[in-house]
């Protein structure tokens, strides 16, 4: 079941000083989804989000510059798998002949979507296994002696309590 999401905020995880999106879910705003990115897929997030005007076009804008040259247009997101502390993404793109999905990392998927005023979804695997404290993700540099310690605090947290990313 695909369940539908919205960036909740996009800030610096105040423990690694690493960028992080939280997503939550339209219909409740009960179910969280942190997920950690790279610096410079947080600034294109960031961008969007601030709605900065840059001189010349981001990876992320040439690739819908791109799509709208083929009459193509992103339709939606999906966050479909989480597997070895990895999200995967695909993008769902309907051009003029036909739908088709294309893998992407859940951080471009998310600029992608923004800047195509298109849905992100997150199937409730996905949910499920984020809450499974076997599955849930923690950022690559934490030690894996400090896994437990680690996902006791992201317990605890509320996207409030993560620091605005700053362009």
């Amino acid at each position: 079941m695909l369940i539908e999401m919205e960036i909740a905020s996009l800030g610096i995880d105040p423990a690694q000083n690493m960028p992080v999106v939280i997503l939550k879910d339209v219909a409740t705003g009960e179910m969280v989804l942190p997920i950690w990115i790279g610096v410079l897929e947080a600034t294109a997030i960031a961008l969007k989000l601030e709605s900065v005007e840059v001189a010349r076009p981001l990876s992320h804008d040439l690739m819908m510059k791109i799509l709208e040259s083929f009459g193509a247009r992103i339709d939606r997101v999906v966050i479909n798998d989480l597997h070895d502390n990895t999200y995967f993404a695909r993008l769902v793109v309907v051009a003029p002949d036909r739908e088709f999905e294309l893998d992407a990392r859940p951080s471009d998927a998310m600029a992608i979507a923004l800047r195509a005023g298109a849905k992100i979804f997150a199937h409730s695997k996905v949910l499920e296994k984020s809450g499974d404290d076997d599955e849930r993700p923690v950022p690559a540099s934490i030690d894996p002696a400090d896994r437990e310690k680690w996902l006791e605090i992201l317990e605890n947290m509320d996207p409030e309590d993560f620091g605005k990313y700053k362009i």
